[in-house]
């Protein structure tokens, strides 16, 4: 009985950790894959407008995780190489938990 419930046990918090990724990539898809692309490295037609960052970059991944929270809370409203890079502040759409989800999500798309 002891073995039928933590392989029970086990089932149930991977169906959890598949559905909170889910909704991770959902979010990623909603919000940040039409300039970042699905894969993070910023190829999509908008993402090289602003000339974005390869998110999947060692350079880019030494960014901290504040500094990523900070990003997507706030928004970002600057030039780079004379490319006018914006976002949107989610700090009023999204909640904190969904927030420290896709840093983690992009701490992610380095393996990808």
């Amino acid at each position: 009985m002891r073995r039928f419930r933590n392989v029970l046990f086990s089932a149930a918090t991977l169906v959890a950790a598949t559905a909170s990724a889910d909704k991770i990539e959902r979010t990623w898809q909603a919000k940040c894959a039409s300039c970042h692309g699905d894969d993070g490295k910023g190829q999509t037609q908008k993402g090289k407008e602003m000339g974005l960052r390869d998110m999947t970059s060692a350079a880019f991944q030494k960014e901290s995780d504040a500094d990523l929270q900070k990003a997507i809370e706030n928004g970002v409203d600057k030039t780079v190489d004379g490319k006018k890079q914006q976002m949107d502040p989610y700090k009023d759409k999204l909640k904190p938990e969904q927030v420290a989800d896709l840093v983690k999500y992009v701490r992610g798309l380095a393996g990808k």
